[in-house]
């Protein structure tokens, strides 16, 4: 029982049908260890443990009477962009630190129905701005294979959780890398959908045209388990399309039982000498070209392909974001819920003083950035432009696909660095410059780890799959994962019992 932080969640849901266990057993197990380890992580705004329990026993109680969801039971967590109702959402922000949710959020609702217990909200960058879990209100998280290091963000809590055994899989947002890029620097995989796949109802918008949420865990078939619930149309949402919905746990399966020696005979990836350019570490570099040469050992081919220079397309990104973000967060005005600045002498004052209070510098530094490229005389020649060079991203994937069925790349162009190493914005920045192409083109792509560096930390392999192929990625890693261990790895706090 002390290592049942260690199953994935295929052994968990089979352990559960078997008897092996109780939810309320595994429940607990997990409680325990966020009780004693977390203190070192900081992976967790709010804890739910009580509510967790009650829902473990009510769950072991449905499993008897014959209830068969395969999820029921299962521990998870969420990432705290998402509403949900009568538990504290913040965004980790300090202008949200007192929002108590009267809604779930769409994914939520799905994921409650599917049965699995959540232990509560999982820490991130401030408004799912950042790279490292740095500008949380809450304080920094700590990356669990070195806690001198940063997990990645935004979704730095998720990944940090996952990675250090507190939950076999949680919910992440990915505007411009933040699902994947943390499972790079934490070891895990991550999946980013088709924009569109899942519903956005209830998550706190940042960017509302490149916001998708997703699924991490250790391995694809943990990112397929929890994908599931949170996929479908949702007509709460504007931006949920109607489209044919995968069984992904069973399509993985059914890629496994017929893979041969060769199972990536006939696929295609694309490899662009753009993604492997200046500034991209060398051990990183090694990792990448290393696990691609796997991929053709095992049958697949891999062709050269042409993209839109990422440093034209990080350009874009930090337009058309922040833009977006200026007009989604002013809503947040110290009048109507959340932060309000103390005896406010009028209104202006009110609106002043509450939001530069309530938010945070990285924050308040994309919203400026935002409203200038927003603001008359300056609309056409920064945000409209910035639109055009989308569609021309656009179509440079329209084409690499036509010579392709999936792209590859490093996920970022570093592993973890170090806490508070004082990176200027534009470096920062420069650590999704792989990433964030996908998601002004509103394509899917996951992050699967590949090795570690020799300092020790992970490094992540990107896969970009064309529209609505979530089930092609996730196969892909899965077949992959198959014939290599590395999200076999634990971090050092995982491998530590309580």
């Amino acid at each position: 029982m002390s290592e049942l932080h260690l199953l994935s969640t295929q052994q968990l849901i089979t352990g559960l049908q078997d008897k092996q266990f109780s939810s309320a057993e595994l429940t607990d197990h997990y409680i325990k260890r966020i009780n004693a380890l977390d203190g070192k992580i900081n992976s967790f705004i709010t804890h739910t443990s009580e509510t967790a329990r009650t829902q473990a026993k009510a769950a072991d109680e449905m499993r008897l009477q014959g209830d068969k969801r395969p999820l029921l039971g299962v521990p998870m967590a969420h990432k705290d962009i998402f509403c949900t109702q009568g538990v504290l959402t913040t965004c980790g922000s300090k202008m949200l630190h007192n929002f108590i949710s009267p809604y779930d959020a769409t994914i939520v609702t799905n994921i409650d129905k599917a049965g699995m217990i959540s232990l509560g909200k999982l820490n991130m960058d401030e408004f799912a701005m950042g790279s490292d879990n740095e500008s949380s209100y809450y304080g920094a998280v700590h990356n669990p294979w070195n806690l001198d290091h940063v997990p990645g963000g935004s979704s730095g809590g998720s990944a940090a959780a996952v990675a250090a055994g507190f939950v076999p899989v949680a919910t992440g947002s990915d505007t411009g890398g933040s699902i994947r890029q943390p499972a790079s620097f934490c070891g895990l995989t991550g999946i980013k959908p088709t924009y569109g796949r899942v519903s956005r109802f209830g998550m706190i918008a940042y960017a509302s045209s490149l916001d998708q949420a997703g699924s991490m865990g250790r391995s694809a078939m943990d990112c397929a388990f929890l994908l599931q619930p949170m996929t479908g149309h949702d007509p709460r949402d504007a931006t949920s399309i109607k489209y044919d919905m995968p069984d992904y746990a069973q399509d993985l399966n059914d890629a496994a039982a017929s893979a041969g020696d060769k199972p990536f005979a006939g696929l295609r990836i694309g490899v662009a000498k753009e993604y492997f350019s200046k500034g991209l570490d060398t051990e990183v570099e090694q990792a990448a070209r290393a696990a691609l040469k796997k991929y053709e050992e095992l049958g697949a081919t891999i062709v050269e392909v042409t993209i839109t220079d990422p440093e034209i397309t990080l350009a874009t990104y930090y337009m058309l974001a922040p833009a977006e973000a200026s007009s989604n967060l002013s809503r947040f005005d110290g009048v109507r819920f959340g932060y309000r600045c103390e005896n406010p002498k009028d209104l202006i004052d009110l609106y002043t003083r509450s939001r530069s209070e309530g938010f945070g510098p990285e924050v308040q530094r994309r919203i400026l950035s935002g409203t200038y490229a927003l603001s008359a005389g300056y609309f056409d020649a920064y945000y409209t432009k910035a639109q055009k060079v989308r569609r021309i991203i656009i179509k440079d994937f329209e084409n690499a696909f036509a010579n392709c069925d999936v792209i590859a790349s490093p996920t970022a162009p570093t592993a973890a660095y170090k806490l508070g190493e004082d990176l200027d914005p534009a470096t920062m920045y420069l650590g999704d410059v792989y990433t964030i192409g996908v998601n002004l083109a509103g394509l899917p792509a996951l992050s699967q780890p590949v090795g570690l560096t020799s300092a020790g930390l992970p490094i992540g392999l990107q896969l970009i799959g064309k529209y609505w192929c979530e089930s092609q990625l996730l196969c892909t890693a899965h077949l992959f994962q198959q014939h290599t261990d590395h999200h076999l790895q634990h971090s050092a706090i995982a491998k530590e019992t309580v």
